[in-house]
């Protein structure tokens, strides 16, 4: 019969021994040496907190019951004391939740002798169930009233109303309360006058502010909770969110939509950030100020806009560069000081832009769902009452992703369509892990209001596309000719969510229509070179599944400063329209044309000439651009002292369209650079793995469990050498000659050859040193031994000369 631990974890089958380190996979990170060495880890305090974190509350409820059922003499449980401290809930039901805890090894033995493994007591709280120390543990007097049921029946009964409350307080848990030193301690001084409450003190602790602390005994907790049970309610099964059923299509149309608003609002943001960079703090982030100069530019709340802007970072579509390399003239200053850093999109921004909207969007989530920010702390503040901004360290939250991932698997675990509320979620999610979700309500919100923003979820539900990025962790390929999935090339198919998202999308349009008002109307989603075209030509007014733009004269000056003619904008829009162009387009782009390049500026500072001296003298007569200093050196020539790029900006804020010119006089046309952060690491480019040591199954879990067994096998026949070949080594051994005769050697080898047998040789080596291996012999001839070392899996020759004893290995 099995005394330990490890004899027990070495007595199971494989597939036994396999269940345990899938229901514990933390075990074999890394894989242990040996069973010895997977029991001290499955004992250890780390890995049980880690198993404790993902059981259920009823789960942890039948665990508090072995732990209270515990005899004081032998600390041993049974099933029979859990089931009777359980009468709340159906024997199979508490069974199985044995059973649950038998395989996972936090309990083990038989069932009449249930041992709770040590460090359970160590990660839990020491009160188990909420229920305090027994009586006879705190106080003899305490003790002895219990021990009278009725007498504490009555004493209970005869307490006063605030005193009874109190005691109804603490029998819920935990057991613990201050004595006070004010009037309102008088129930409690009444209690513990009638040993019902019990004075303790906090061992290496100075006087607590609000008096002595005060513990309820467990048999007195356990009779006030007569109606409810010792443990408290037993729910055995999960509550069921009821939720608002939605039409599963109606979910998808809505996130699709959410899904093209949030794509839309993103590439807005970047955009706004390079137009106008925004600095970064000296403590890290993005200031508020920004923030809201953001919102206002992507129409969203500062909430959404700072999930976003995290989402961008993560991504590695948003970075920080450094303020002194600007290439183009961006001011960005703040109060106190020069900007060193600004945040500008990257290089991979304008990657991510030209991808379809379903692939943008899950570039978006993915981040998302890996990321260690809580965007949902932006704008609240620390420990310290500091305001936590947008991109700070202090929205590093380590169990960000797991929080999401938990959030979205109930939603994934409900039937199509349905859409419980906020609360719902939390109490289911309390139930599942209670230890996990303990603290997490407010993570658990911000995920859900982040689903909703990302296009995730849609009226309250799941999105059947959002579905399938949600690992299946039972999944086990196990038709597939790569279980161990080694080979390159491999799982690398475009995933199924970008492709289901996809076919709910509208397609990419790749034309407009041109109204009279000089409105452009898209019917869809622009293609790339469409949106690109819409960005030069034209100013956008609205968003959504039709996006309308307006063409002005403005926009059309800036389409001809990049290089467009008057005639590739004609036919362009004839190209594009669907509708009949209108004259009065054609007209603004042939005036604009006829206009542009009137004005000619260079260097001097900077110049202004133009072949028509009137214009020079409405320039040179203009109030507004008094602040140019200009200067008529000729009939057709200013000059300023101010750069030409101020010069060139002043003219076209006036309403003047001139361009610039080299030394040669000829025009200069060019698109405005665009600066860029350098390029980072994207965090979201990992597909989303579930939390923790990856689950095993099928080949590599059996691979897991034979290095197990060989390492075993190989430590159990590392054990110390036979008494015989240690004196033969030299040592000192009682009773023993030192040396064994070289000719019995002979003869113990020669045996364990025939019988393939494994013998502890002892030899001396090359150094002179003398040691001793368990071997199983293969050969003996032309003086020398070959041995096969089962423990290295090696083969070892021994020059029979320096062989100084031979022992047959002693079976067990």
């Amino acid at each position: 019969m099995a005394t330990t631990f490890a004899d027990q974890l070495r007595s199971l089958t494989d597939e036994a021994l396999g269940a345990l380190i899938q229901l514990r996979p933390d075990l074999v990170v890394p894989v242990p040496a040996d069973v010895s060495a997977l029991a001290v880890r499955a004992q250890s305090r780390g890995s049980v907190a880690r198993c404790l974190d993902g059981l259920d509350e009823f789960t942890l409820q039948i665990l508090d019951a072995a732990r209270l059922s515990r005899s004081a003499a032998t600390a041993l449980s049974s099933l029979d004391a859990i089931l009777e401290l359980a009468d709340g809930a159906a024997p199979d039901d508490v069974r199985v939740a044995v059973d649950r805890l038998r395989v996972r090894f936090l309990l083990h033995g038989p069932e009449d002798a249930l041992h709770v493994a040590g460090a359970v007591d160590e990660v839990t709280s020491p009160y188990p169930a909420g229920l305090g120390r027994p009586a006879d543990f705190l106080d003899s007097q305490a003790a002895a009233l219990c021990t009278d049921r009725a007498k504490l029946r009555r004493t209970v009964l005869a307490a006063p109303p605030a005193a009874r409350a109190v005691l109804d307080r603490l029998a819920a848990g935990p057991p613990i309360g201050a004595l006070g030193r004010d009037a309102v301690a008088e129930p409690v001084r009444w209690l513990v006058e009638q040993h019902i409450l019990v004075p303790i003190t906090e061992a290496g602790r100075s006087p607590r502010p609000d008096g002595e602390l005060v513990e309820l005994p467990r048999e007195v907790g356990m009779l006030l909770r007569r109606d409810s049970g010792p443990l408290g309610v037993l729910r055995p099964f999960p509550p069921i969110p009821e939720g608002t059923a939605r039409d599963p299509k109606s979910v998808n149309s809505a996130g699709a939509g959410q899904v093209m608003e949030a794509v839309r609002s993103t590439e807005s943001l970047l955009e706004a950030l390079g137009a106008e960079p925004a600095p970064v703090l000296r403590a890290g982030g993005l200031g508020v100020r920004e923030l809201r100069r953001l919102s206002r530019a992507t129409n969203l709340d500062e909430s959404g806009t700072g999930l976003l802007l995290e989402i961008a970072y993560a991504a590695g579509l948003l970075g920080e560069a450094d303020a002194s390399g600007s290439s183009r003239s961006v001011t960005v200053s703040r109060a106190g000081g020069a900007v060193d850093e600004i945040f500008l999109p990257t290089g991979a921004f304008d990657l991510w832009r030209a991808l379809s909207i379903a692939q943008r969007w899950h570039t978006l989530v993915r981040a998302w769902l890996t990321m260690t920010r809580q965007p949902g702390l932006v704008g609240k503040r620390d420990e310290r009452d500091r305001p936590i901004n947008a991109l700070a360290p202090e929205a590093e939250r380590a169990g960000a992703p797991q929080a999401r991932r938990d959030a979205l698997l109930v939603l994934a675990d409900l039937e199509p369509g349905t859409a419980p509320t906020a609360d719902e979620v939390l109490e289911l999610l309390a139930w599942q892990a209670p230890r996990r979700a303990r603290g997490r309500e407010a993570a658990h919100r911000d995920a859900l209001a982040g689903a909703a923003l990302l296009g995730v979820t849609a009226l309250g539900a799941l999105t059947s596309y959002a579905r399938l990025l949600l690992p299946d962790a039972e999944r086990i390929d196990a038709d597939s000719d790569d279980p161990l999935g080694v080979r390159p090339g491999t799982r690398t198919p475009t995933h199924d969510a970008v492709r289901t998202l996809d076919g709910l999308l509208p397609a990419p349009v790749d034309h407009i229509l041109v109204q009279a008002d000089l409105s452009v109307v898209v019917p869809g989603p622009p293609e790339p070179e469409l949106a690109a075209e819409l960005d030069v030509i034209a100013e956008p007014e609205s968003a959504g599944g039709a996006s309308v733009f307006r063409v002005t004269a403005p926009s059309v000056r800036r389409a001809l400063d990049v290089g467009y003619t008057a005639t590739d904008l004609h036919n362009l829009f004839k190209r594009r329209s669907r509708t009949p162009v209108p004259q009065t387009l054609s007209y603004m782009i042939d005036d604009a044309a006829r206009r542009h390049g009137g004005l000619r500026a260079g260097s001097a500072g900077s110049y202004l000439r133009s072949d028509d001296e009137a214009l020079i003298a409405e320039v040179l007569a203009d109030r507004r651009l008094s602040v140019l200093n200009l200067r008529q050196i000729a009939a057709t020539v200013l000059v300023s002292p101010v750069q030409v790029g101020r010069l060139l900006g002043a003219l076209r804020e006036a309403g003047f369209a001139p361009v610039a010119e080299d030394a040669g006089g000829a025009a200069v046309l060019s698109r405005p650079k665009v600066r860029r952060a350098p390029a980072r690491t994207s965090l979201g480019a990992r597909v989303i793995e579930q939390a923790g040591p990856p689950m095993l199954a099928g080949p590599r879990l059996a691979g897991v469990v034979e290095q197990i067994r060989r390492g075993d096998i190989a430590t159990r026949a590392a054990r110390r050498a036979p008494v015989t070949v240690r004196a033969a080594n030299g040592q000192s051994v009682t009773n023993l000659t030192a040396v064994q005769r070289h000719g019995e050697a002979m003869a113990v080898l020669q045996q364990a050859v025939r019988e393939k047998a494994r013998v502890w040789v002892g030899y001396v080596d090359s150094h002179g040193a003398t040691l001793s291996r368990l071997v199983r012999p293969v050969s003996l001839s032309a003086g020398y031994l070959r041995a096969e070392d089962e423990r290295t899996e090696t083969l070892h020759t021994f020059a029979l000369h320096r062989i100084t004893a031979a022992v047959p290995e002693e079976p067990e």
